[in-house]
This record gives C-alpha cells, structure tokens and sequence, in this order.
C-alpha cells in the first residue's frame, strides 16, 4: 500500500515538473514583456502555411502523398502520436466530424514512426489519410505557429491555404464544428 501512494506521489510530482517545464518553454519563447508573439511573427507562421502545403509526406504504405494534392479546398491537418493520451482520445471526435464535414479535407500527421502509425492503425481506424512525419514533424508544428511543439496540435486551413485557426491541446468538438462550419455548403 504505502509503495503505491509512493508512485502515485512520484507520478504527481512527475507531472507537475512537466507541466512547469512547458509552461517554461512556452512563456520563455512570448515577446518582450510577456506578450504573445509579435504581429510580425504571426505573418511569418503564415508564410510557413505556404511552404507546409509545399511538403510532401509519405503515408503509412510509403507512398508520398503531396499536401499540394489537397490545394483548393478547406483542410483540417492534425498533429498527433501513438504515445499521446489526448491525440488518441481525440481521433474518434476528428473522425465524427470529418463525416459531418465532407466538403472539409481531413488529415492526420503521426509525428511517430511508420510502423508504430501501422500498428495503431489495425486497432482504431479512421477514414482520413494518416501521414507519417516522424519525430522531425515537431519542426513542422513549430513553423506553423506552435512554438512549444506540442501536442494534438490541430491546424484548419481555408480553401486558399491561409490559416483559418490553430488548435494547441484536444480538441473539443462542438468549437471545432462552429469554425469547420464556415464551410458548409462549399467545394
């Protein structure tokens, strides 16, 4: 008994150290003052929208699928893990949605290995595309406006690949479907 109140404490403090740890980073990378990052560097994330849509990553057969291959419609890109409790826990949600969205195109980032992206695959399926950016997708994230590179992170784009929205955490469905309905009835 008292060794399991010892994990459970230790567990705790665990978290709170990464949590402080990510409140750190994220603060540490805010403008002068305190502020939120700079007009300029929003602009800058939005030019790195547009070189995002110039990637091509491979999906989990190996087939590299250009995200350009989407141009012209408004796309939902969502970061995510196998070994991330809120990616997972957010998929059925995304997967929801993306069914009552059609004229939206969905697509899931892994920033994990292909394989572990396989084998998650044959355990919960979604009907959107799964792509495979490895752990070098934080890269990604962060040009994209998420500075502290962590996630879910989810990205809406609008048919012109601007940013539409940043999502930074799990998303919640029903504020997700308010903005994903600015284009009901398109495309």
């Amino acid at each position: 008994m008292k060794r399991r109140v010892f994990l459970s404490g230790a567990a705790g403090v665990a978290a709170m150290a990464a949590g402080g740890w990510m409140a750190w980073r994220v603060s540490s990378r805010k403008g002068p003052g305190g502020s939120a990052p700079a007009q300029g560097q929003q602009g800058a994330a939005q030019a790195d929208a547009g070189q995002f849509m110039q990637l091509a990553l491979p999906d989990v057969a190996g087939r590299q699928v250009p995200l350009s291959s989407f141009a012209g419609q408004p796309m939902l890109v969502n970061f995510w893990a196998t070994w991330c409790p809120p990616c997972v826990k957010e998929m059925p949600d995304l997967e929801a949605l993306q069914k009552k969205f059609p004229q939206v195109r969905f697509v899931g980032i892994g920033i994990d290995t292909a394989e572990n992206i396989r084998a998650f695959t044959e355990k919960v399926q979604v009907s959107y595309p799964l792509l495979v950016a490895g752990h070098q997708g934080i890269d990604i994230v962060r040009s994209l406006g998420n500075s502290a590179g962590g996630l879910p992170f989810t990205v809406v784009f609008d048919a012109d690949g601007r940013v539409n929205r940043r999502i930074l955490g799990q998303v919640k469905p029903d504020d997700l479907a308010r903005t994903l309905s600015a284009y009901a009835g398109r495309g």
